[in-house]
């Protein structure tokens, strides 16, 4: 079907806009990764779910 966007095509867009966010989560994970835990870097997470969820919307 011409004009569709396949899923992976659609995830592939949002994360490039979303990479400053990834970048956080990454940092904040690999900063202590031996002390990783539930809810470590809680934020950084939710602010990335987010960005690809209103990315993914568009």
């Amino acid at each position: 079907m011409p004009g569709r966007t396949r899923p992976v095509d659609r995830l592939a867009s949002a994360s490039v806009k979303c990479a400053k966010e990834g970048a956080a989560y990454g940092k904040c994970i690999t900063a202590d990764y031996k002390n990783i835990h539930k809810d470590k870097c809680l934020t950084e997470f939710l602010k990335l779910k987010q960005c690809y969820t209103a990315a993914l919307k568009r």
